[in-house]
C-alpha cells in the first residue's frame, strides 16, 4: 500500500513538474515577445479608427508607406517654451500630404509658463484644413514624479495653455495624460476636453468614471515606413465609428476664409 502511495505521488511531481515547466515557458514566450512588440495583449479590436504618434524619435519616415497602414497621426511639435521638435516641420508636410488626418501635440513642461508654452506651439504649428485637435502631452518625466509641481501649480498653467490654444486653432484642445499624471492633475475636471489616456496593459478606465476619447494602447508597435533609433512606434485607437472620425472635432467657430493658410 505504501508503494501504491509513493508511485502516485511521483506520478503528481511529475505532473505539477511538467505544469510548472510550461508555465514558465508560455510566460517566457510572452515576455520575450511582449518585449520585442509581436505580441500587443490589449488590442482593441472593436476600434475601427487607428493611428500613431510619431517624433524625430522615429528617424526619417515614408509617409505614403506608413499612411497605408493607419488612419491619422499626431506628430510632436513643440516640448515647453522653447524647443521645437527636429523632425516636425519635415514630418507635418510629409503627413498632410497623405490621406492621414493629422494633429500636432506639444510636451508640457512643469517649469515653463502656460502662455510661454503655448505660444511656441502656436508660432511652430500653423492652421490648416482638417486638422486634428491640438493635443497637451502631460506626464512625469525625468523620474519627477514624487517632486512634480501640485495640483494647482499645474492647474493655473495649463489652464492659461489651453485657453490660449482654444482662441487661435478655434477647437478645443486634447489632454493627453498616463494613468499617474490623470489622477493627480486632470481626474474630476476639464469635462469639457476630450481624453487621450495611456494604458499599453489594459482598456483604461478613468478614475473619474468619465469616457476616453483617444487610447494609446501600445508603445510597441512595429509598423513599415520609419528609420529612426527608435524601433517601435506608439499606436493609438479613437472612440468612435469612421464616421465619427471624419467629422470631428466640433469647430467652436468658422475658419476665417480670408486667412491665408499654408498649403503644404
Amino acid at each position: 500500500m505504501r508503494q501504491g502511495f509513493v508511485r502516485r505521488f511521483r506520478v503528481f511531481l511529475r505532473i505539477v513538474f511538467v505544469m510548472v515547466i510550461t508555465l514558465v515557458l508560455t510566460l517566457g514566450t510572452g515576455i520575450i515577445l511582449y518585449s520585442n512588440g509581436w505580441l500587443i495583449p490589449n488590442e482593441p479590436n472593436y476600434c475601427r479608427v487607428r493611428g500613431v504618434d510619431v517624433s524625430s524619435w522615429q528617424g526619417d519616415i515614408d509617409w505614403n508607406i506608413l499612411s497605408e497602414q493607419t488612419d491619422f497621426v499626431y506628430i510632436k511639435a513643440t516640448e515647453g517654451s522653447g524647443l521645437v521638435d527636429p523632425k516636425f516641420e519635415t514630418n507635418l508636410s510629409g503627413a498632410v500630404s497623405t490621406k492621414l488626418r493629422v494633429g500636432c501635440y506639444m510636451f508640457f513642461s512643469f517649469e515653463s509658463k502656460g502662455e510661454t508654452q503655448a505660444s511656441n506651439f502656436i508660432r511652430n504649428v500653423p492652421k490648416y484644413d482638417n486638422m486634428l485637435p491640438p493635443a497637451v502631452d502631460i506626464e512625469f518625466y525625468n523620474g519627477n514624479e514624487a517632486i512634480s509641481p501640485s495640483r494647482d501649480e499645474v492647474e493655473h498653467e495649463l489652464n492659461i495653455l489651453l485657453n490660449e490654444l482654444e482662441v487661435y486653432y478655434r477647437v478645443r484642445p486634447i489632454i493627453y495624460a498616463t494613468r499617474a499624471s490623470y489622477e493627480k492633475y486632470i481626474s474630476g475636471k476639464y469635462q469639457k476636453y476630450d481624453i487621450w489616456i495611456r494604458d499599453v496593459f489594459q482598456e483604461p478606465q478613468l478614475p473619474d468614471g468619465r469616457e476616453w476619447k483617444f487610447w494609446q494602447y501600445s508603445d510597441k508597435g512595429r509598423l513599415r515606413g520609419y528609420s529612426g533609433d527608435e524601433q517601435f512606434i506608439d499606436l493609438n485607437a479613437f472612440k468612435g465609428s469612421k464616421y465619427e472620425f471624419r467629422h470631428y472635432p466640433e469647430v467652436l467657430s468658422p475658419l476665417d476664409e480670408e486667412e491665408d493658410y499654408p498649403v503644404f
